[in-house]
């Protein structure tokens, strides 16, 4: 795909942040010094090349929908058939073949913990494969931002305002945001007008939720294999109990190290705790971020993998309300 200075400005810089504003594209072609026209265009053309997978919202683990990641070893020659019955169940969002004998690897995601729990059920009785549930325990860094230009900038630790009340409408418009919003000059009045509220009270309940940091990021939802971060692992490691804290504040602090979180282990078979993600553009940038990493947060003498993605069978934002339905606006 042919990019230009522009694309790159949009993907690097506005992957958080889109101004919670009635024409959130007009504030950021002020900043790039360009036309609203101009962004809108280029922001399309990123959507239909696949650079970009939506314009939209992540929402933090475990709060308004439930989540896990989830693993299984499916037998070479069936890697495709058991890639389709995991791809069909509803609330599966991310999942990639790596390089282990647990191969495909996905994120299952809905409403409740229950709801989760029947997509695993259902995987393993079709499958006939023991499923690993790997619930998230504590996040070092799930910002999912990448940072383009090198800088491994990670947004400061955020405060978040635990308290609020979450309103009947939350979890659809959570959805909506998490489908993608659709890229048009006022694209919350379009979602507004899709759930009978004002503009204004549209993007006031985006601003409570993300300040209570269940709306975890709003931006450009970047493809990074798409962009030549084709060598990209997710690392794990056994790692004491009274260790992860200090391993995993340290590892958010390295440069390539894009996401980092402790992890429930299934002891019999897979004992890691801590996982991060270090996204490269070859397997030898890759492995030398490792090498950093480990030795950084003092991980030198700690078991560890490195589990290569080979193919993205799916990327999409998470399941939170079954009852909505994804705008068509893009």
């Amino acid at each position: 795909m042919s990019l230009d200075a522009l694309d790159w400005r949009l993907m690097n810089d506005w992957q958080r942040a889109l101004p919670l504003v009635s024409r959130p594209f007009q504030v950021i072609a002020d900043h790039l010094d360009t036309t609203e026209a101009r962004v809108i265009d280029r922001l399309q053309a990123l959507l239909k090349s696949g650079a970009i997978s939506r314009v939209g919202a992540t929402c933090r683990p475990n709060t308004l929908a439930a989540s896990t990641l989830a693993a299984v070893a499916a037998p070479e020659d069936q890697i495709e058939t058991v890639a389709k019955i995991i791809n069909a169940q509803e609330g599966v969002n991310h999942s990639y073949q790596r390089e282990n004998e647990w191969n495909i690897w996905f994120v299952a995601t809905g409403p409740t913990r229950a709801f989760v729990n029947d997509i695993l059920t259902r995987i393993s009785d079709e499958t006939g494969l023991r499923v690993l549930d790997l619930r998230l325990r504590r996040p070092f860094n799930v910002d999912l931002g990448f940072a383009l230009d090198g800088s491994n900038a990670v947004p400061a630790p955020r405060v978040y305002v635990d308290d609020i009340d979450i309103e009947d409408g939350d979890r659809a418009l959570m959805q909506a945001l998490s489908d993608g919003l659709p890229v048009i000059p006022e694209p919350f009045a379009f979602l507004a007008d899709r759930f009978g509220q004002t503009e204004a009270k549209v993007i006031h309940r985006v601003r409570v939720l993300a300040e209570a940091g269940i709306l975890s990021r709003l931006g450009l939802i970047v493809r990074h294999r798409a962009l030549g971060w084709r060598a990209n692992a997710m690392c794990v490691f056994v790692v004491p109990p009274d260790k992860i804290e200090a391993c995993g504040a340290a590892l958010t602090k390295v440069q390539g190290v894009t996401l980092c979180y402790e992890r429930r282990a299934e002891p019999d078979v897979w004992p890691y705790t801590l996982y991060c993600m270090i996204h490269g553009r070859s397997r030898s940038e890759t492995l030398d971020v490792l090498t950093q990493a480990r030795v950084a947060a003092g991980m030198v003498n700690y078991e560890y993998r490195i589990l290569f993605s080979t193919r993205c069978f799916r990327q999409r934002g998470a399941l939170i309300d079954v009852a909505s339905e994804t705008p068509n606006g893009n």
